[in-house]
């Protein structure tokens, strides 16, 4: 067997595949992956590495390997070309939930399965997605909140950095912390919340202004790691201690924030299950077998009191 992966990693909409020829004992697929926006954040990028890394390891496996660049238009302009190399599976982790959904529905027309990744389209598609594997949003919000209540002893003002405006997990971690602190702690309220696009330096930008806005604020949940830390940043270069941070998926920085004290917790969520699950989920699709239409994999708690349980994230 000689089939190798042919990833192409490209910002534009023309897509280059290399080919190796050779005889094939197994099924062979040709999967194509555009990704919502590797350069935003080292989640993506090492998310990136281990698909490819996972698609290297399986000789039947041809991917290419595309990025948006968070720009939703070039991505449904990526779909279209994955659907003319008439590829088997298309998997994407889609940049806005709502916008992507006729691109997909070209998709499933052509008889292209599509798998979504990471983060789910709006539901008006979910009839043209043969499954989305990834992480409960919802519960990974609920589960945060449940730390909030926690930290805050049930009651407190806290403010909340949301992710990308239009992406489903912002939407749906959003929602399902929100739900849940009405329910399990109604005496904590939420002052305000901003957009922190996933990025440190505006989610820093961001708690900088709440804490000239906010003279009390006991705790700040924020969509990831990422914007979380760069809240505990402002916070400790404008010298405001006890305040209890809550993020979601842990990054490297979040754990070691742990590690120092300073961040209560997290939801802990590896970008390598979730890249290895997307691919295995696309060729057990291609394979007939029975996938859920909903795979989730498991994203645990995370605090200062249990994080040895833990390896540190390698993004």
């Amino acid at each position: 067997m000689t089939s190798k992966l042919k990833a192409i990693i490209a910002g534009t909409t023309a897509v280059a595949a290399l080919s190796l020829a050779g005889a094939a004992a197994a099924q062979e697929y040709k999967i194509g992956i555009t990704q919502n926006n590797v350069g935003v954040d080292s989640y993506q990028t090492t998310y990136e590495q281990a698909f490819i890394s996972a698609a290297e390891a399986n000789e039947n496996v041809e991917a290419v390997v595309l990025d948006a660049g968070g720009d939703v238009a070039r991505q449904i302009a990526q779909i279209q070309d994955l659907i003319q190399q008439n590829v088997d599976a298309i998997i994407i982790w889609p940049t806005n939930g709502q916008a992507v959904v006729p691109a997909v529905r070209q998709a499933k027309n052509a008889g292209i399965p599509v798998i979504v990744t990471n983060s789910n389209i709006a539901e008006e598609g979910f009839d043209f997605i043969a499954s989305f594997s990834g992480p409960n949003n919802i519960q990974q919000g609920a589960s945060s909140a449940e730390l909030m209540c926690e930290a805050l002893d049930g009651s407190g003002n806290i403010v909340q950095i949301s992710g990308q405006p239009g992406y489903t997990t912002a939407i749906e971690r959003q929602k399902g912390f929100e739900d849940r602190l009405a329910e399990a702690c109604p005496d904590v309220t939420i002052m305000e919340t901003q957009p922190g696009d996933w990025n440190r330096e505006k989610s820093q930008r961001v708690m900088e202004a709440f804490l000239v806005k906010y003279d009390n604020i006991d705790g700040v949940y924020a969509g990831d790691d990422n914007m979380g830390v760069g809240a505990l940043n402002a916070a400790k270069a404008a010298g405001r201690e006890g305040i209890a941070f809550i993020g979601a998926t842990n990054f490297a920085v979040g754990y070691e924030a742990m590690g120092r004290g300073e961040y209560y917790g997290s939801i802990y969520q590896s970008p390598v299950d979730d890249a290895e699950a997307a691919l295995q989920t696309a060729i057990d699709v291609l394979d007939g077998k029975d996938v859920p239409f909903l795979n989730y994999f498991e994203t645990p708690k995370i605090t200062q009191e249990n994080m040895g349980e833990f390896s540190k994230p390698v993004f």
